[in-house]
């Protein structure tokens, strides 16, 4: 599976823990975001990404800020995406079950590197069940 990542200034560490883990899980990473740790704005590397996955050049986004909660609401205006931030393997597994969402965000303040590792393999392994969530996603969707 292709994954683009993003990362702001805040994330530059995470994003090498990450994408050594979707490595050793075999995925391939589209690399959207800063290597430096002067002051970005968000937006400029989520919104790459986003525009990635929706082109089909990746199959999911990873988007990693401070809180996460900017680099979702960035993510969340890219026709096309469903991205939810999230600090637990819990509501990361059921965004993909259920919502099928297509990007996931967390902040590089808010989850250690254990967790973070946890939070991304959940994401990528975790299919959509399709079903009664079909028609909800539509009417998201549906909102564009």
């Amino acid at each position: 599976m292709k994954i683009a990542i993003a990362n702001d200034h805040a994330a530059v560490q995470m994003k090498e823990v990450v994408t050594a883990e979707l490595k050793n899980l075999g995925h391939e990473i589209l690399n959207f975001g800063t290597d430096t740790e002067e002051s970005c704005d968000y937006p400029d590397f989520a919104i790459p990404a986003c525009e990635a996955v929706v082109n089909g050049e990746a199959d999911l986004a990873i988007l990693i800020c401070g809180t996460g909660i900017g680099m979702s609401l960035a993510a969340n205006k890219v026709k096309g995406i469903r991205c939810c931030a999230c600090s637990e393997t819990f509501s990361a597994e059921m965004s993909r079950r259920h919502n099928n969402a297509n990007a996931l965000a967390f902040g590089a303040r808010v989850v250690g590197e254990e967790i973070a590792k946890r939070l991304v393999s959940t994401f990528v392994s975790t299919d959509f069940e399709g079903g009664r969530h079909e028609r909800r996603v539509k009417k998201i969707m549906d909102l564009e």
